[in-house]
């Protein structure tokens, strides 16, 4: 994939959609259920999921009976997402574009991707496809890196990150409250955990953006390190996560005076 509307890392996404699909974990329940309960979302309700991915979070929307139009602009991922959710719209698309009318959408969720866009382009195009009233939602399932595995599994691939944007240096409650086009910020956490094989193991940190944009080699060797870890743990092997989940809802227009 060769697309300038987006980062170079997360070009590698295109590549790795398999990868992503079986190996990131899914949402708990109850983040979800705070995140739909606070903007509303259920049958009848129109719900835009920017940067969908494979559909992971998309599915939980579609469960609670929202009509779904998922925006991604890696066609590897749309691929895999209209597979797994034949019944959703999926358009190509970018935060900083989003292929939507004014004012057509109830409710747009971010999920696993916000630090990925620019601030300046993205909050305006929110704005304009949100109805009067209608909220945007943020979710993270970020690693706790308290856990010994995910710390030795982080400390492998860390030296690759590059200049790839990470959700631990955004502050998403400030970034959101210093917006005049967003209003009442809420933030709440909620413990998780994924139980994987070997095999999950390995690929779970392979669908991490800026491995699958690495050179083959580089690759190889970080599943072989990965495999080595995997090698030493009994299974299932457990890996907690802390899955952070933000709201906001759209503000009026702000004046120029």
């Amino acid at each position: 994939m060769s697309d300038a509307r987006v980062h170079p890392d997360a070009r590698g996404f295109d590549q790795s959609a398999d990868a992503y699909e079986r190996g990131r974990p899914t949402y708990p329940r109850a983040a979800v259920d705070w995140l739909a309960t606070r903007l509303r979302i259920g049958r009848g309700s129109r719900v835009l999921d920017l940067a969908a991915g494979t559909g992971k979070f998309t599915r939980e929307l579609v469960a609670r009976g929202a009509d779904v139009v998922a925006v991604e602009p890696a066609p590897g991922m749309r691929e895999r997402l209209r597979a797994e959710l034949p019944e959703v719209e999926v358009l190509d698309g970018t935060a900083e574009a989003i292929p939507l009318a004014d004012g057509s959408a109830d409710a747009v969720t971010v999920a696993q991707a916000f630090h990925w866009f620019r601030p300046d382009e993205t909050f305006p195009e929110l704005h304009r496809v949100l109805r009067d009233g209608g909220g945007l939602g943020l979710v993270w399932n970020s690693r706790d890196e308290r856990d010994p595995i995910h710390a030795e599994a982080v400390a492998l691939l860390e030296p690759l990150r590059g200049d790839a944007p990470w959700w631990r240096t955004l502050d998403a409650s400030d970034l959101l409250r210093s917006s005049p086009l967003f209003r009442g910020v809420e933030k709440a956490e909620f413990p998780h955990r994924q139980e994987v094989d070997a095999d999950g193991f390995v690929t779970r940190f392979l669908s991490v953006s800026f491995v699958a944009s690495a050179a083959p080699d580089v690759r190889a060797r970080v599943e072989r390190e990965l495999r080595r870890i995997a090698a030493r743990q009994d299974e299932p092997i457990v890996l907690p996560y802390v899955t952070e989940t933000y709201v906001c809802f759209r503000a009026g227009q702000p004046t120029t005076e």
